[in-house]
């Protein structure tokens, strides 16, 4: 319910953050009007982001704008602001400054930290030959990205599409932040629920259809990242649910009724499977041997990429493991050090990777 005096009722997720309660909260709604926009970061079919500039106060923020005031549009916006709320003060996820008002339209949009390049565009921007990235580095990323995983988790919320386009890096290149939690829901909604999130960066669990997944599908997705930043580029990348499977498959090697009992079962296992000419092995440590990644590194890497959820490693366990026993301040190499990319080839972070940057 809209309040005349520039407020708004919204009812909680029950979990979405510790202590969290049933009763309704009215946030304050901004103007549009406080903000000056310097330039448009990207269009989608939401909507837009763009950069812009309080007028008071001179603070650089991200507006994200959607193309239409509907009911739906506006809940989706108005879960999304509830789970940033519920992320105040996790370093490791972008900031929620709240939400304003377009008074032309009268359109919601949400207020967010400025942050800086998506890890994407990190990637990408880096040159064909440049050395790979050292331990040290992927482990003091990975050691802040379980950490905000793991506060996620705690507040009862599952992101569902962490992915290198949804990492953002500070300025400084000493911290990332999750960001765009467009897909998220928390885990106090019963199931079944829908697959949600990039078919690249999907569990095992979610390309099948499971309809009761959690957490362990963001730390799946979080293994697949750190491949990444070992690989420079995405270790599976099928175009479909189906062919996923089988790239995942190819490396992992088929699970059977030891490994994963509920796969057997499946319509892919006993339908599609029995078709293919898959291995049966699994080839991760081949991929990954010790002189790209240590021991103690490859077994938070494998506990993460482990196809039955029942085994896989939350994030609270991973950063348990004695590969971040000792971790160093994050350093990744600055921009000045790595290829600049053309403006065609730039891609904006908080919306999907096909969204163009628009900034000069």
């Amino acid at each position: 319910m809209e309040h005349p005096e520039g407020f708004i009722s919204v009812k909680p997720d029950a979990t979405a953050a510790e202590g969290a309660t049933r009763k309704r909260r009215r946030i304050a709604v901004g103007s549009t009007e406080e903000y000056e926009e310097t330039c448009r970061l990207g269009d989608g079919g939401f909507g837009a982001v763009v950069k812009a500039r309080h007028r008071a106060t001179g603070h650089t923020v991200a507006i994200k704008h959607l193309n239409a005031s509907d009911g739906d549009r506006a809940e989706e916006l108005l879960r999304e602001a509830r789970f940033l709320e519920a992320c105040s003060g996790n370093p490791f996820v972008v900031g929620f400054h709240g939400l304003v008002r377009d008074p032309a339209t009268t359109d919601l949009c949400l207020v967010m930290e400025a942050v800086g390049p998506s890890l994407h565009d990190y990637l990408r921007q880096r040159r064909r030959g440049d050395p790979p990235l050292p331990e040290a580095t992927v482990r003091a990323v990975m050691w802040q990205l379980l950490t905000g995983a793991k506060k996620l988790h705690e507040r009862h919320i599952v992101h569902c599409d962490i992915k290198p386009e949804n990492i953002l890096i500070a300025e400084d290149h000493t911290v990332v932040k999750i960001c765009d939690f467009g897909l998220a829901m928390s885990m106090s909604a019963q199931p079944p629920y829908e697959p949600a999130g990039t078919v690249p960066y999907e569990a095992p669990e979610m390309l099948l259809g499971k309809p009761d997944y959690d957490g362990l599908v963001d730390t799946w997705s979080l293994g697949c990242v750190m491949a990444e930043l070992i690989k420079g580029r995405a270790l599976f990348q099928g175009y479909d649910e189906e062919e996923q499977l089988r790239e995942i498959i190819d490396v992992l090697g088929v699970p059977d009724d030891r490994t994963w009992p509920w796969f057997s079962s499946t319509p892919y296992a006993t339908e599609v499977l029995p078709e293919l000419d898959v291995q049966r092995h699994n080839l991760l440590r081949e991929l990954f041997p010790e002189e790209k990644l240590s021991k103690e590194g490859f077994e938070v890497l494998n506990g993460l990429l482990t196809c039955n959820p029942d085994k896989r490693l939350t994030a609270a366990a991973a950063l348990k493991r004695p590969w971040f026993a000792k971790i160093d301040a994050l350093a990744l190499p600055k921009k000045d050090e790595v290829a600049s990319p053309s403006p065609k080839e730039t891609e904006v972070p908080i919306v999907p990777p096909d969204r163009k940057l628009q900034c000069v």
